[in-house]
């Protein structure tokens, strides 16, 4: 069912998601707005009753789920849950408009684009190339997401883990907005979402480091990974991009150019086959569901 599940969410993102309807930002928002108008501002609020708050609309599905007992109707939830984890039209848009200023020579279309990419994902790393900085969107939008839907899958908390990580990390993309009320009277002290952001991409940025080292240049990724594998304040970002770095080394002037985004889209690309297929070895060895 996991691999079911991850499978037609990844081929409909692709195909057939062509609207802002499927991005969970929007859920999100509404999730925001509503508590921020109701008593759940006072659990949000609260130093220790945010996390709840966080975790709330998840925990609320798997219980449905649970009660439900339906394998059919866990695997429709999850899917569909799933796909709005990934789905990331907003920043699609912004990527083709990229490519095509890049195709027609415009470079300062093409910067305009990346960094809208970069301001509205938090990016932390100002100085990363245009391929590095699609890398981290894709470990946002994809890896971590489905890191947190395989590893609480065998315990029926698939649906939990994603759409709590997407609201983490849409909080954190939020941190900018706080001249809204309603994101303010939520957030608090941004410090707390940027820790608790900050340890959902911790392990899952060093797996699919080992991953980019796995489909790339092993020696040196595996000499950056291990670097950071221990390191429990060293930013995720950093992480992920100084690991990938080193599987797919560029030469400096290929920076910022199209061989730059294709390159690391396309070690992305190679990391997430690589865990699709383990994912399949792991469904069909009885590990995994």
């Amino acid at each position: 069912m996991t691999l079911i599940s991850m499978l037609l969410a990844l081929i409909i993102e692709r195909l057939a998601v062509r609207s802002d309807k499927w991005q969970a930002a929007g859920y999100c928002r509404a999730y925001v707005r509503f508590s921020a108008s109701s008593k759940l501002s006072l659990l949000a609020s609260n130093r220790l009753g945010q996390y709840l708050w966080l975790a709330l609309p998840g925990a609320v599905v798997a219980l449905l789920l649970c009660l439900a007992d339906s394998h059919l109707l866990s695997l429709l939830v999850n899917t569909l849950v799933l796909l709005l984890g990934i789905g990331c039209w907003h920043y699609r848009v912004l990527y083709k408009q990229y490519l095509n200023a890049m195709d027609r020579g415009d470079e300062e279309a093409a910067f305009i684009s990346m960094q809208q990419i970069r301001s509205q994902m938090g990016s932390t790393q100002q100085q990363s190339s245009y391929g590095q900085l699609l890398l981290w969107l894709n470990f946002r939008y994809y890896a971590a997401v489905v890191f947190w839907f395989l590893v609480l899958s065998p315990f029926g908390l698939a649906a939990f883990g994603v759409m709590t990580y997407a609201l983490v990390r849409h909080l954190q993309e939020a941190v900018d907005e706080q001249d809204s009320a309603d994101y303010a009277a939520v957030l608090g002290d941004d410090s707390k979402i940027n820790c608790i952001a900050h340890w959902a991409f911790w392990f899952p940025a060093r797996l699919f480091g080992l991953g980019f080292a796995l489909v790339g240049h092993f020696s040196r990724a595996s000499n950056v990974l291990l670097s950071y594998f221990l390191d429990f304040t060293a930013d995720n970002e950093q992480v992920v991009v100084a690991v990938a770095t080193a599987a797919e080394t560029l030469p400096d002037e290929s920076l910022n150019t199209l061989d730059d985004s294709s390159y690391m889209v396309q070690l992305a690309k190679r990391n997430m086959l690589f865990f699709l297929a383990f994912t399949a070895i792991l469904t069909l060895t009885g590990w995994l569901g």
